[in-house]
C-alpha cells in the first residue's frame, strides 16, 4: 500500500522542524482498540470484520458510515501539522471504530470524541491491524500513548485492555507497527496538543495533505 502524502509530509515536518481500536463510553469500562468497549451487549461484539467496512480500491476494508474531521496537531516545539481523521463521536460509532478495518484511505487515523472526560479502556477485539493510540485531556494536551495488538480469536472479555492513567475526552488511533513511530510521524507525543478544527467535519477527506506552520 502506498504511503499517503500526509504521512510523508508530516514526517518531513517532524524531522525538518526540529498517523484501530475501540473506546468506551463514560458509563462503561471503555472502548476497544478499533472501537469503543460498550456494555455486555456490545455492538462491536456482534460485528464481524467482513461486514464493518466498505471495500477500497486496494482491496482493503475501509471504515464505513463515518464522517471525517481535521485535527490540528501542535508539537512540543510549536510546529503544526493538520491531518484528516475519521470521526467516531457517537456511542455506536465508538463501539465500531476500526474493527475489521485494514485500509484508512486518505485519512491518517480515527478520532474518538467523548462528551466528558473519563478513563475507559480500549481493546482490540476483532481488529486485524496493529494500532497505536494516543489520549488527550479536555484542554487538548497529550496524556499518554500505547501500542495495541490484534485480538482476533479470543472472546472479547479476554482481550487485553489499554487505558491511560489520567482522564481523557479524545483518543486518536493510527495504524501502528508496535514502535509508536506512526504517532511520532504526526508530531504526537509528550508536550503535543490536539484540536479538532471547528466546522471541518465532512463526508470524506478533501485534502489529505497536511499544512504546516511554525
Amino acid at each position: 500500500m502506498a504511503t499517503p502524502f500526509w504521512s510523508r509530509a508530516c514526517s518531513a515536518l517532524l524531522v525538518g522542524g526540529l498517523l484501530a481500536a475501540c473506546a468506551g463510553d463514560p458509563s462503561t469500562d471503555g472502548p476497544s482498540a478499533a472501537t469503543q468497549e460498550a456494555p455486555a451487549a456490545s455492538t462491536g461484539g456482534d460485528t464481524t470484520p467482513d461486514d464493518t467496512g466498505a471495500g477500497s480500491p486496494t482491496g482493503g476494508v475501509l471504515p464505513e458510515g463515518f464522517t471525517t474531521v481535521t485535527a490540528r496537531i501542535t508539537e512540543a516545539d510549536g510546529d503544526v501539522c493538520e491531518v484528516c481523521l475519521w470521526l467516531a463521536d457517537s456511542t455506536e460509532e465508538r463501539s465500531r471504530g476500526l474493527m475489521g478495518v485494514t485500509d484508512l484511505g486518505d485519512a491518517a487515523g480515527m478520532a474518538f470524541v467523548f462528551e466528558e472526560a473519563f478513563r475507559g479502556a480500549f481493546y482490540m477485539y476483532r481488529t486485524p491491524t496493529p494500532i497505536s493510540i494516543a489520549w488527550f485531556a479536555p484542554d487538548g494536551s497529550f496524556v499518554e500513548s500505547a501500542d495495541m495488538t490484534p485480538c482476533l480469536d479470543t472472546p472479547s472479555e479476554d482481550c487485553p485492555r489499554y487505558r491511560p492513567e489520567q482522564p481523557y475526552d479524545l483518543a486518536i488511533e493510527v495504524f501502528g507497527d508496535g514502535t509508536g513511530d506512526a504517532l511520532a510521524a504526526l508530531g504526537i507525543g509528550p508536550g503535543a496538543r490536539v484540536e479538532l478544527v471547528p466546522g471541518s467535519e465532512a463526508p470524506e477527506c478533501d485534502t489529505p495533505a497536511p499544512s504546516s506552520s511554525t
